[in-house]
């Protein structure tokens, strides 16, 4: 059986305009190939909600989770629970359950629960909440929709807590050859050696250093007897690095 597919949709104007940089997409990929979870497309949107229901749809339909991160805070930009109710057509308001959270975290920080706090508390109808052990404001799954915070260590954590409840597939298994040669002359018999493997994905990654060409061989797959046998067949192409 094919490993399960998923989806990033990374939300915020912070992110496009150049001022935050993204690190959750790169953790996100590292944790769900080790869960044997195939991320399959990466999106980023502004906080816009129409771009946000149409990404969103598309993702969803087309992939088995998607995952977004970003929007989910006090603020008036914070838009995308909003968003995701729009998008399931679905309710949403303060929860009970998700507001209890927050109060008691509120007043354990001596902070008062004001207005803007209260609104991490409103959740679409139907939705699961996602356990956030930093900041206690949940986030939410709905359908094969996971909502996360977009501060990385608290998406980190919410990582940590949806993946167990989630249904992997075989760990994607990855090894690797650094040649000293261009991409241009490793690429035909590299090419040759993929259509004798096609279960397995190939990838060259050309780098200069100290003014020489030279090119990262990835061999990657699920089934751990194929990749050690194509990388035997790429050593033997190309030898060991020197």
């Amino acid at each position: 059986m094919a490993n399960p597919t998923a989806a990033m949709l990374v939300i915020g104007d912070e992110i496009l305009s150049g001022r935050t940089r993204d690190t959750n997409t790169h953790h996100l990929a590292g944790e769900l190939t080790r869960h044997g979870i195939r991320l399959m497309e990466v999106r980023v949107v502004a906080d816009d909600q129409p771009a946000i229901i149409a990404a969103l749809d598309a993702l969803r339909s087309r992939w088995d989770h998607v995952f977004t991160s970003g929007g989910i805070g006090p603020t008036h930009d914070d838009i995308t629970a909003d968003a995701v109710a729009a998008a399931f057509g679905v309710a949403i308001g303060v929860r009970d359950d998700a507001r209890a959270l927050l109060a008691a975290h509120y007043e354990r920080s001596g902070l008062e629960f004001n207005t803007a706090r209260q609104r991490m508390a409103r959740i679409p109808d139907g939705a699961a909440l996602i356990d956030n052990p930093i900041s206690i404001a949940p986030g939410f799954t709905i359908g094969n929709v996971h909502v996360m915070a977009g501060v990385p260590t608290v998406f980190e954590a919410m990582v940590a807590s949806v993946l167990p409840t989630l249904t992997g597939g075989a760990p994607l298994l990855s090894q690797s050859l650094q040649v000293n040669r261009g991409e241009g002359e490793v690429a035909e018999p590299f090419g040759a050696l993929a259509a004798e493997f096609p279960d397995l994905s190939m990838g060259s990654y050309p780098f200069i250093r100290n003014g020489a060409h030279g090119t990262n061989l990835v061999i990657r797959g699920t089934d751990g007897a194929q990749v050690d046998a194509a990388m035997q067949r790429l050593v033997a192409l190309f030898g060991r690095p020197q």
